[in-house]
């Protein structure tokens, strides 16, 4: 029987396990991190085309933004962290 590969997004089910995975990237503080995690959850939340629709930014602007040399704008990551029902917060090292 052939098995199925492992999908992270097949993980991120609720918002505390977006929360949990997008916190545990930030807390390695590498952006290329930070932006896979990112891709991740967009993917277990219905894609880019999904993603655009919730934040009203553009489809193709989001793939450039979270692609592996992307460099988002702080107000996208903004947008789609509100989109998820997720806010930022900073915490002493």
């Amino acid at each position: 029987m052939p098995s199925k590969s492992y999908q992270t997004s097949d993980y991120l089910q609720t918002p505390q396990d977006v929360a949990l995975y997008i916190d545990a990237a930030l807390q390695e503080d590498d952006p290329k991190l930070l932006l896979a995690a990112l891709r991740d959850v967009v993917d277990s939340q219905g894609g880019m085309t999904m993603m655009a629709a919730r934040t009203g930014l553009n489809r193709e602007s989001l793939y450039k933004a979270l692609s592996e040399t992307g460099n988002p704008k702080l107000s996208t990551l903004f947008e789609i962290i509100k989109s998820l029902g997720l806010h930022l917060s900073v915490k002493a090292a």
